[in-house]
């Protein structure tokens, strides 16, 4: 069982600006391939920053409005720079945090949650650019088909990784949603299914309707008798 990677969502023809390209060329390029946001690399295509459609509305919430009143009141010392800035070394935002081609969506998402980011660039071992990844290309491990989880979880699930008969089980995905009806051999093994169950790419909740013949989690001992 193995999730996706980063490089299987990713896209891979990601778009790249230099730090010396115009606020307009930036802008021109995000309407051009139809993104929210572009990388800034340098000359060996090592990440320096990214531009965002939010760095470019700077400029025009750093205009003054219909009567005559300035941003200055509200807008912070770095953003009304930013606001004024003419190219993208002026403009991107320096903080950048990046994904692996090998990385699990898991472990992308994660980080994305982690650091309230709405996408990675993606590195090589060299840092070099290789990819970008959205949330958007994350959320598509949930248009799985039922059919292909479902063959996941008795497959990977049930019969390599617990080593248990699927034909002893009742399994069903509906909506990305999993429901176990059956009996197992030990209780300790249902929190363990039903664990890898929900691990599986694409599984929004799993039901586990499930049984056991044999309680293997209790620890009371009888006592000693009194000497």
């Amino acid at each position: 069982m193995q999730h996706r990677t980063v490089s299987d969502v990713m896209t891979h023809d990601v778009a790249s600006v230099r730090s010396d390209a115009s606020y307009k060329a930036v802008t021109a390029l995000l309407a051009e391939r139809d993104v929210s946001a572009v990388p800034v690399v340098d000359d060996a295509h090592r990440v320096i920053g990214v531009v965002s459609e939010a760095d470019l509305l700077r400029k025009e919430s750093g205009q003054p409005d219909p009567a005559g009143h300035t941003p200055s009141l509200w807008m912070s010392p770095g953003n009304r720079k930013r606001a004024q800035a003419e190219d993208a070394q002026g403009l991107m935002s320096r903080t950048v945090f990046t994904a692996r081609p090998q990385w699990s969506v898991v472990e992308a998402a994660r980080m994305m949650d982690r650091h309230h980011v709405k996408r990675l660039p993606v590195v090589d071992e060299t840092d070099r650019l290789v990819g970008i990844v959205s949330r958007s290309d994350l959320l598509r491990v949930f248009l799985r088909a039922d059919r292909a989880i479902r063959e996941e979880v008795v497959r990977d699930v049930l019969r390599r990784t617990m080593v248990i008969d699927p034909a002893t089980l009742w399994v069903d995905v509906a909506d990305g949603v999993v429901t176990l009806r059956g009996q197992l051999e030990r209780k300790s093994m249902i929190p363990i299914v039903e664990r890898l169950c929900r691990s599986v790419d694409g599984v929004v909740a799993v039901h586990a309707r499930l049984t056991f013949a044999f309680d293997d989690t209790r620890t009371d001992e009888p006592l000693e008798s009194a000497r």
